[in-house]
């Protein structure tokens, strides 16, 4: 029995070696994704949400696409001798339980070219696409214009 008792524990040590070795994982979180309503024929949109990682390991957001966008990517609205311009962020790093506020004035995603007319209470499809190959699957609601506040 005592031998048998051994065995057993011979067998087992493997998984609670697995077990130990785990390692840390970021993942991302969408919360409250929006796009603004625009009239038909507008070329460009903008989204807005608030991302966390709620891993236990530092993430970084490369990059979002939409098969309802012709093209897509990060932005940030900076001001540049007391003009406001945009330009394309190359990433968004989170650190495990970090919060960043894609919103209007500030990072926000830029939505160029719809594929379709998008309109209010429209879900439109997102994919967040991660730095160590992971990707994201969301929907932003498409909310009227006057629905939200610019301070958000």
């Amino acid at each position: 029995m005592h031998r048998l008792h051994g065995i057993v524990r011979f067998a087992l040590a493997p998984l609670f070696f697995v077990a130990a070795t785990a390692h840390a994982e970021g993942k991302l979180g969408v919360y409250d994704a929006w796009i603004r309503a625009a009239p038909p024929g507008v070329s460009m949109m903008a989204g807005y949400a608030t991302l966390k990682n709620t891993g236990d390991a530092p993430i970084s957001v490369l990059t979002v696409q939409s098969d309802a966008f012709r093209q897509s990517s990060i932005h940030e609205t900076i001001i540049e001798h007391g003009v406001a311009k945009m330009r394309e962020t190359p990433r968004i790093d989170l650190a495990p339980g970090a919060t960043v506020t894609l919103k209007p004035g500030g990072a926000h995603l830029m939505l160029i070219d719809p594929r379709h007319e998008i309109g209010k209470g429209e879900k439109v499809p997102m994919v967040f696409l991660l730095a160590d190959g992971a990707r994201v699957e969301t929907y932003f609601e498409v909310v009227a214009a006057d629905a939200v506040d610019d301070a958000q």
